[in-house]
């Protein structure tokens, strides 16, 4: 559905004559821009019942009712924000209005641009909501990054985001992707991105959040998404700060005994580091978009598929539109990670190491490299059977690991550089029985109702391709007598 953009100035004009909604403005950190957005419109007493900004820390700890004090930028915050606000709105005011209005509690808590200019700019804003009178309450939650270099800058931003952000779960609760769309007007990506987004409550049940949250990544709005092992959307960067991460990048449709191989000979490499600790370390599966697109549209049932299946092998999940690897690095260089390791097979990092790929960066395979190889990242390298066939991946017998490849002239004292310091692994404890296997391979195979493809892929996941008939697979029906 095509949504007519309006100003900022409109939208705020055209809720406010709205005589049905009527709520709460609570914005800590970037000034009460939102609000203002309404009061400059005219007609805000129609909307507004009050507005609220509790800088001082002690202020809002005593209004919100956190004894600790607690992370004042952050998920928990703002949801104290919003159930304190709307409850105080709704005991107050529904014996009187309750009857013929919809009350609505309107939040945020964020970081603008300091005098020093160096500290992290973001923010949660969230919305919670009535749209018929007597009824439940509904919840919009979001995360953003503030990209502009200036803080008035941002916080005219953040003003019209807040506007979209309402106006949207007014008139757009009904379609999601139009929802989403409309976040950005009068914004771009580059004042803004949008890392995280929630919604559910009384009318809005029927949003599945994963797909909700793929949209952004399709729609530019975000660079990544991710989801935690339990399928739930998360914050970046609440999953990835300060961790020690290893990624790795497949298609996973489905993810088959090398991969699973892949995942537990690198996670044991990391082990041994010296500054591993399991409750910093975080393994994650990444799909980019181009993996999840079938003619220019998301197939969401294969793209649910996949994130079901990775959780139930107890992966974290994350979806991004980044496709070069040294992209991937400086996106995780972002959250401040401690040390990072991306696992990939001896196709892969032979592409990493093609020339061709970085004709467009001015300073080529070196620019590349340099941005790829941090001083906290290194590559641990899965090996992989020569000479294997697309259409019998079983043909083939000679083993290709880091020590016994042939490396093009112009690259070998790069790649000779990199190995001895350290900056390539090779996985040496891969199961060889395994290295024939081919996703590509084993798709074709269930999507044909071919036998043989159970033995390439851990049992949970055969179960669940049969029972979900999933990634084309049908069940033969059964023999008659």
């Amino acid at each position: 559905m095509e949504h007519e953009q309006l100003s900022t100035n409109r939208k705020a004009l055209r809720i406010n004559l709205n005589e049905q909604f009527y709520g709460t403005f609570a914005e800590i950190g970037g000034g009460q821009e939102v609000a203002r957005n309404f009061f400059q419109a005219g007609g805000a007493s129609g909307t507004i019942a009050k507005t609220i900004s509790a800088y001082d820390k002690l202020f809002s700890d005593h209004i919100y009712n956190e004894d600790e004090g607690g992370r004042y930028v952050s998920e928990e915050r703002l949801l104290k924000m919003l159930h304190t606000e709307y409850q105080e709105l709704v005991n107050l005011l529904s014996t009187k209005k309750g009857d013929s209005t919809c009350f609505f509690a309107f939040a945020n808590t964020v970081s603008t641009l300091n005098f020093k200019k160096d500290n992290e700019c973001h923010g949660w804003l969230g919305m919670r909501f009535q749209l018929k009178p007597n009824t439940p309450a509904n919840e919009v939650i979001l995360h953003v990054q503030l990209h502009e270099n200036d803080t008035l800058m941002q916080q005219t931003t953040l003003g019209k985001l807040g506007v979209n952000l309402i106006f949207a779960c007014i008139y757009h609760f009904q379609y999601p992707n139009t929802f989403l769309q409309s976040l950005m007007d009068e914004l771009s990506s580059d004042r803004l991105e949008i890392t995280m987004i929630r919604m559910g409550g009384f009318n809005l049940d029927y949003v599945d959040n994963r797909l909700l949250a793929v949209q952004l990544v399709k729609n530019r709005m975000a660079k990544a998404i991710m989801f935690d092992r339990y399928g739930n959307v998360q914050e970046p960067a609440d999953m990835l700060y300060k961790k020690n991460v290893l990624a790795f990048r497949g298609n996973f449709r489905p993810i088959t005994y090398i991969g699973f191989d892949m995942l537990k000979t690198s996670y044991s490499i990391f082990k041994r580091d010296e500054d591993y600790a399991k409750e910093k370390t975080m393994a994650l599966c990444e799909i980019t978009m181009n993996n999840l697109m079938e003619k220019g549209e998301i197939d969401a049932r294969d793209f649910l598929a996949r994130v079901d299946l990775l959780n139930g092998m107890g992966q974290n999940v994350m979806v991004s539109s980044i496709s070069e690897y040294h992209k991937l690095v400086s996106y995780f260089s972002t959250f401040k990670i401690k040390n990072l390791r991306i696992v990939m097979g001896v196709p892969n990092f032979l592409q990493v190491l093609n020339k061709s790929y970085y004709t467009d960066l001015k300073g080529g395979i070196l620019e590349a490299l340099g941005k790829l190889f941090t001083d906290n990242m290194k590559l641990y390298i899965y090996p992989t059977i020569s000479s294997v066939s697309v259409d019998d991946p079983t043909e083939g017998d000679k083993l290709l690991t880091t020590d016994n490849l042939d490396m093009p002239e112009d690259v070998k004292d790069l790649y000779s550089y990199l190995k001895k310091n350290r900056k390539i692994i090779v996985i040496e404890n891969a199961k060889r029985k395994w290295l024939y296997i081919n996703s590509r391979y084993v798709l074709k195979m269930i999507q044909n109702n071919e036998s043989g493809w159970e033995k390439m892929v851990p049992r949970y996941i055969e179960k669940e391709i049969k029972s979900r008939e999933l990634f084309g697979y049908k069940a033969k029906a059964e023999q008659t007598v």
